[in-house]
């Protein structure tokens, strides 16, 4: 006879493995074929569709909840513990010799059990694919967007844009924030507004490992998510930002890949999840995130800034312009950043309006992309809507960084088009002559900007081209984003 087992214990490690090799051996021991498939650490690799319809029954030796059961309806099962199946093997062949012969009851659906879920297609063509795990990454990294991005912009509404420097924190978009030694000095400073914008910097601190780790779960499943995790939090530590965390999940997912793919005998396979690919796969990424990424970026930003310097005595609407660039092109990223320094050092300096012209332009992508979702809605997936949301006050607040779910998703239809849209508005706040002695806070800092209603206007204007841009990209190649490649966020747990 021809049978399949699903193996599953909770850790998903040792005895995951070796309930699948007694299978195995007592099915061979008694003169049938036996197919299995671990749902261990490492993930799973699926039994193939014509192996289960071949099949004479199935064995579930598993103490928790086998993913994707329905698979299975219709054949006669055994159903046992991982440890039946590891001491009395064959007296489980037995069960689904007998099960096969009388037709037993056929497999009941399963009840979703507590795993991460990634709906990634893995017959689709590599485009959709890489769109795929790019939208897991953007899912999973929602959830943090939303939160911190609102408590900043509370925090901001509350103390003012000064809260920043009262709490240490100076620049938020892509430093490192001091841990919260005294509390109490923190409320004194501060008050609540510091403690918000505390909680909130730390929540966007783990934007890109968040968003790299679960990329390269998308790919590998959860054995991809520390190297991916450890890979994004060095693109920020190394300046990389946003575009450096694309790059480590995808290499982290590429080498967990590689490293499941080898074939290791069965008593190392235990150890492979918890100890060979986490070690092989982060030492790997983290080496090329370090060495290859950190001193090329670096050098970039030193250059820009010496670039933008010799520009500054220009005409003032191009320099706006390419400020509007630089603020959309990685959204809080190494080029953000010097765009955002050099408008810092301009407001040291006395010249008020680059920094206006830099917070107007860091405005415009979550703005103009929210509208985009309303305007067009079936062009987007439910995760990009549910980020077109909150894009409305985290762009009002100058949280360039609620762009980044959308541009993740689809960088190179995105940012070329909030490129288009933040260079406009730079570009016009600097012909306006539109002023700002404030660093931040974007529209609850309008009572301190020179021509308010110009700068205004130029937001808007900014709004509708990036919109406008957005829309006309998406309807390039795709009639509309595929909503079933969206997986399910924030109410899901890993398992045991």
């Amino acid at each position: 006879m021809k049978f399949v087992a699903v193996t599953s214990c909770p850790t998903g490690i040792a005895h995951t493995y070796m309930a699948a090799e007694a299978l195995e051996q007592a099915a061979k021991a008694a003169g049938h074929e036996m197919t299995v498939e671990t749902q261990g650490a490492a993930g799973s690799a699926p039994l193939d569709a014509a192996r289960i319809a071949e099949a004479d029954a199935v064995v579930f030796a598993a103490d928790v909840d086998v993913r994707d059961r329905e698979r299975f309806a219709g054949k006669p099962t055994v159903t046992a513990g991982v440890k039946a199946a590891i001491n009395d093997g064959a007296g489980l062949i037995a069960q689904a010799v007998k099960a096969a012969e009388e037709g037993a009851a056929p497999a009941a659906p399963s009840a979703p059990g507590p795993e991460l879920a990634s709906k990634v297609d893995g017959s689709a063509g590599v485009g959709t694919r890489l769109r795929q795990w790019l939208m897991t990454g953007v899912s999973y990294m929602i959830p943090f967007v939303a939160a911190g991005g609102i408590l900043i912009a509370l925090s901001f509404l509350i103390g003012g844009p000064e809260v920043a420097a009262k709490v240490g924190g100076g620049d938020f978009q892509g430093v490192t924030y001091p841990g919260i030694e005294n509390v109490s000095d923190l409320m004194s400073q501060a008050g609540i507004a510091g403690v918000l914008f505390k909680i909130g910097s730390l929540a966007f601190e783990m934007l890109v490992p968040i968003l790299s780790g679960f990329i390269a779960f998308g790919m590998a499943d959860r054995p991809g998510i520390a190297p991916g995790i450890v890979g994004g939090l060095l693109a920020t530590a190394t300046g990389a930002g946003f575009l450096g965390g694309l790059v480590s999940g995808l290499l982290a997912g590429a080498v967990t890949l590689g490293l499941k793919k080898l074939k290791v005998p069965r008593g190392v396979a235990g150890v492979m999840p918890v100890v060979v690919i986490p070690l092989v796969s982060t030492l790997v990424v983290g080496f090329l995130m370090v060495v290859v990424v950190g001193e090329p970026i670096a050098a970039a930003q030193t250059g820009l800034s010496n670039w933008l310097s010799g520009l500054s005595g220009g005409s003032a609407w191009v320099l706006g312009a390419l400020l509007g660039l630089m603020m959309a092109f990685d959204m809080g990223g190494p080029v953000n950043k010097v765009a955002y320094t050099f408008g810092l050092a301009a407001l040291a300096s006395g010249n008020y309006v680059i920094m206006a012209a830099v917070m107007a332009a860091g405005m415009t992508p979550p703005l103009g992309l929210a509208l985009a979702t309303l305007v067009r809605r079936n062009r987007f997936t439910p995760a990009e809507r549910q980020a077109g949301q909150a894009g409305w006050l985290l762009g009002l607040s100058f949280i360039t960084e609620g762009a980044i779910p959308f541009a993740a998703g689809d960088p190179f239809r995105i940012i070329p088009s909030l490129m288009v849209g933040s260079a406009t508005t730079g570009a016009l706040v600097a012909a306006f002559g539109a002023t700002s002695p404030a660093p931040h806070g974007g529209i609850w800092v309008v009572g301190l900007i020179g021509n308010p209603l110009l700068f205004l206007l130029a937001v808007a204007i900014g709004t509708l081209v990036t919109c406008g841009c957005v829309l006309l990209a998406k309807s390039i190649g795709r009639d509309r984003a595929p909503a079933a490649a969206t997986p399910e966020t924030s109410t899901q747990a890993v398992a045991a």
